[in-house]
């Protein structure tokens, strides 16, 4: 069996911060950027060595702006890393300069350890080690071989079983007992790496979320090998378990009996199967077993910037967003807002198919109806929280005003796009704000406000599309009708479709955008 640590996966709230701290600070390779096997509307990137060596990597599933998770038994606590004894020192002061957080150095095991905490809180241990397994150098990371980070050292699990947790991963995952310290019970591999089960009793358990380290992978030869260990734990009565081709490694995924997810996987095909090692990690893949339209899943990926690279830095604004920016902005904006249950990313395709060239900002609402977003409560399906669209509206206001300075948005060339429950508090905050949004595109919306103001919408420029089957179509002609009373320049269609946004949603929407010039 080959022994060791594959690869440490954790969760994280913002992928950019956590790309400018594994590659930025701590000098790692990207090595691969895709869609989540499981979610492909997830981004998951994979930091290593410089020829992604298994035993090397540190992958990430990004939760933008997602939950925070606990940090309990029943998971892992800690990554760590191997580096020279003696860049003990050099990582001390470069956590210094960049204002990293971080505790030590101490001696723990007869090794010196300086502890860090990324962006998302997850500790990392930077390990000085003697003496490694064979790893590649990573020149562009900007940290000198002598003192680069060289590969996994090795993780803690915290356990409430923790002698069930020790023998469990010595008898099916290659690992030894090595010494002990206290409460910590040390494994160790033939690979030089570790895992140290803490006896984490009385402790809470751990929950799901951004912050947090979701699994453990060791290194298996080959898919004969894996299956072999599955025919064992299935021998057992392991418990729950599932087995995955994951295109650069085969998988098999088993909860160790304190509950830590545990994975064994292959060494190969490796992440060089669709990407030369010269080129690791420059292009973005979509697993081909999702049949959505690959372009529409990269609109609702984050995107980033690696280390010198253009990136968009977030600013803390009154609503959650996301941005989206084309290959060639032409300094036009898209405000976007979902319908209810959706978020943020929901609109981000519809926006670049009617905007090709525009910057898209998704909007997140702040209320939630029955545990999901949206911009205001819903009391029935026709009546709604006066409250709070107006205290929401004027929230809207500030976030608006603030998108100019924090990431260049012009206000003349900026149109808002809605749909349903995000259509309504468009034509919300058109008649209660009249001079914020100038052009509007509502899609599938109705007349929420229960009050009329006397407001002055002469300029402004509507397009509203509603649908022949749907339950809220006939409720579009009251707010058409509103907003063309007040001054508006109104385009009304009626789509033999659904409450659903389609195809001929997005190519009207285009037109009209570029008839009225954006």
């Amino acid at each position: 069996m080959t022994s060791g640590l594959h690869h440490i996966t954790a969760i994280t709230r913002k992928i950019q911060s956590n790309v400018d701290f594994y590659a930025g600070f701590l000098g790692l390779r990207l090595v691969k950027r895709t869609a989540g096997f499981e979610d492909a509307r997830q981004l998951h990137l994979f930091y290593g060595d410089g020829a992604a060596t298994p035993g090397s990597l540190v992958t990430f599933l990004a939760w933008e702006d997602g939950s925070l998770g606990r940090v309990g038994h029943g998971a892992p606590s800690e990554i760590g890393f191997a580096i020279a004894p003696e860049a003990i020192g050099f990582w001390l002061t470069r956590a210094l300069q960049f204002n990293v957080k971080l505790s030590g150095p101490a001696q723990e095991f007869g090794e010196p350890v300086l502890r860090l905490i990324d962006p998302d809180g997850i500790i990392v241990k930077l390990v000085g080690v003697e003496e490694t397994t064979p790893w590649v150098w990573w020149s562009g990371g900007g940290i000198s071989e002598v003192d680069a980070i060289r590969k996994l050292y090795g993780a803690t699990i915290l356990s409430e079983k923790p002698e069930q947790t020790a023998e469990f991963l010595t008898r099916h995952m290659g690992l030894r007992l090595g010494s002990k310290d206290g409460n910590i019970q040390r494994l160790v591999s033939d690979a030089r790496d570790i895992v140290d089960v803490r006896d984490a009793g009385g402790f809470w358990t751990a929950a799901p979320g951004t912050g947090t380290i979701d699994h453990i992978a060791f290194r298996a030869v080959d898919r004969p090998e894996v299956e072999a260990v599955h025919a064992g734990l299935l021998a057992e009565d392991a418990g729950e378990m599932n087995m995955h081709d994951r295109h650069y490694f085969h998988s098999l995924y088993v909860r160790e009996p304190s509950g830590t997810l545990i994975e064994l996987a292959t060494d190969g095909p490796g992440f060089t199967a669709d990407e030369p090692v010269e080129t690791l990690g420059s292009e973005l893949f979509i697993p081909a077993h999702f049949k959505e339209d690959h372009d529409v899943l990269r609109v609702m990926l984050p995107q980033f910037g690696l280390p010198g690279e253009e990136r968009i830095i977030y600013r803390d604004l009154p609503f959650v967003h996301r941005i989206h920016m084309p290959e060639r902005w032409d300094g036009s904006t898209l405000v976007l807002m979902h319908g209810s249950g959706g978020n943020e990313t929901t609109m981000l395709p519809f926006g670049r198919k009617a905007a090709p060239n525009a910057m898209l900002i998704g909007v997140r609402g702040r209320s939630t109806d029955e545990g999901h977003p949206r911009y205001f409560r819903r009391f029935t399906e026709m009546t709604f929280d006066q409250k709070e669209i107006v205290s929401e509206a004027e929230a809207f206001v500030a976030f608006v005003e603030e998108l100019g300075p924090a990431y260049g948005v012009d206000p003349a060339r900026t149109v808002f796009a809605g749909w349903s429950n995000g259509g309504n508090m468009i034509g919300a905050v058109m008649q209660l704000h009249p001079d914020l949004i100038r052009r509007a595109v509502l899609l599938r919306s109705m007349n929420c406000l229960e009050d009329r103001p006397a407001v002055d919408l002469t300029g402004a420029q509507v397009l509203s599309l509603s649908a022949t089957d749907d339950f809220y179509g006939s409720l579009a002609r009251e707010l058409e009708e509103r907003l063309f009373a007040d001054g508006a320049e109104v385009t009304a269609r009626t789509l033999d479709a659904n409450h659903g946004i389609g195809t001929e949603d997005e190519m009207i929407a285009r037109d009209w955008l570029i008839e009225k010039g954006f």
